[in-house]
C-alpha cells in the first residue's frame, strides 16, 4: 500500500538546472564548471546536465579515489566521461589519508578485504544498540550523548574510526576541488540531493556540503527520474548508491532505510501528515520515528551557507507533477 506520487517534470527540471548553471558561470565570470565525479547516480546526472548547459569543453570532472573506494567506482566514472566525451582527471588520495593515520587503526586494516565482514560489523552494532552507526554519529555531533557503555565501547574502538575516515576523505576531496577551482577559475558545484541533506547523510564541510548544489531540492527517487530522462548508461542507472565508506556498504544499508521508503516518509512529513495517516499508508511507526530522529539529530549539519536550489521536488515544488497527496 505504501506508494507516493513523487513524479517531477523531468524536462522542465533539466531546463531549470541548465539555466541556473549557465547563469552561474556568467555571474562568476568563470572558465566553466568543476565537479567531483564519483561514478554514482547523483554526480553523473549533474555532470550530464552541466555538459548540456555550458558545453563539454567547459566542464571539468575529477575522480578522487582512495584505498577503500568501491572497486567499480572508477570504471563507472570512466563510462560517464567517455559517454559525454569529456576529460576525466583521476587522482589517488590514499597518501594523504595515510598521512592522517586513517588506515592505522586495526578495524581500518580489515575493512578493505571483505564486504561480508563490513556488513557484519554494521549488523552487529545495530542489533546490540538498536540503531545504525550513522544515527549514533549524528547524536554525538548534536551533543545528545553516546548512550550505553557498550555503545560507547563499540563506537570508540570500531565505528568512530570508520566515521573519521569517511569524513576526512570527503573534506580532503573538497579541499582539492576548491584549490583546482581557484587555480583554473572554475565554478565548483556539488551533487547532493534532498533525501540525504534532510537526514544528514553527508559530511559537514565535505564535498557534498558545497555552497552551490543545484539538486538539493530533489529527492533521490527524483534524481533517478532524471537519470532515466537523460538516458544515462544502464551501468549508471542500475547501480546501488554507495557512500564510499566501507567496501560493500551501500547508502541504504548505512542509513537503515531504502530511498523509496525514505522519500515517501519525508514527503508525508512535509505535508504534516499524522503518524496514524502515515501508518495507514503502510509505513511502520518505528520507521516514522527513526526518520524523524534522523532529521532532528542532523540539524547541526545543515547550518552551512547554501545557494537555493533552482528546482524543488517537494510539496508544491516548481517541478513536482502532479501536486497531490500520496495515494
Amino acid at each position: 500500500m505504501m506508494n507516493a506520487n513523487l513524479s517531477i517534470d523531468a524536462h522542465l527540471t533539466v531546463q531549470l538546472i541548465e539555466s541556473y548553471l549557465k547563469k552561474l558561470v556568467e555571474t562568476e565570470k568563470s572558465n566553466g564548471l568543476l565537479l567531483g565525479l564519483s561514478g554514482g547516480i547523483d554526480s553523473s546526472v549533474l555532470l550530464t546536465i552541466a555538459v548540456r548547459a555550458v558545453g563539454k569543453e567547459n566542464v571539468h570532472a575529477s575522480f578522487l579515489y582512495d584505498r577503500d573506494s568501491e572497486k567499480g567506482s572508477e570504471a563507472k566514472a570512466r563510462i560517464m566521461a567517455q559517454w559525454l566525451d569529456i576529460r576525466l582527471d583521476i587522482a589517488d588520495i590514499s597518501p594523504a589519508m595515510k598521512s592522517k593515520n586513517i588506515y592505522s587503526p586495526l578495524i581500518m586494516k580489515l575493512v578493505p578485504y571483505s564486504a561480508l565482514f563490513n556488513r557484519m560489523i554494521q549488523h552487529s552494532y545495530r542489533f546490540i544498540n538498536g540503531e545504525v552507526p550513522f544515527k549514533t554519529s549524528l547524536k554525538i555531533g548534536s551533543r545528545v550523548g553516546e548512550g550505553s557503555w557498550i555503545k560507547c565501547l563499540m563506537y570508540k574502538f570500531i565505528i568512530c574510526h570508520i566515521d573519521r575516515g569517511f569524513s576526512e576523505r570527503h573534506i580532503h576531496r573538497r579541499e582539492l576541488l576548491n584549490k583546482k577551482a581557484i587555480e583554473e577559475n572554475l565554478s565548483l558545484i556539488g551533487a547532493a540531493n534532498r533525501s540525504e541533506f534532510e537526514i544528514g547523510w553527508f559530511v559537514k564541510d565535505g564535498v557534498d556540503d558545497l555552497p552551490v548544489q543545484p539538486m538539493t531540492g530533489l529527492y533521490k527517487t527524483q534524481v533517478w527520474q532524471l537519470a532515466s530522462h537523460l538516458e544515462l548508461p544502464d551501468e549508471i542507472q542500475k547501480q546501488l548508491a554507495s557512500p564510499d565508506m566501507m567496501f560493500g556498504i551501500t547508502d541504504e544499508f548505512g542509513i537503515g532505510h531504502n530511498y523509496r521508503q525514505l522519500d515517501i516518509i519525508l514527503d508525508m512529513m512535509e505535508r504534516e501528515e499524522t503518524d496514524e495517516e502515515m501508518i495507514n499508508h503502510g509505513i511502520s511507526r518505528a520507521d516514522i520515528e527513526d526518520v524523524r530522529e534522523l532529521k532532528k539529530y542532523s540539524e547541526w549539519k545543515r547550518n552551512s551557507l547554501h545557494e537555493t536550489s533552482p528546482v524543488q521536488g517537494g510539496v508544491d515544488g516548481n517541478v513536482r507533477l502532479p501536486n497531490r497527496a500520496p495515494s
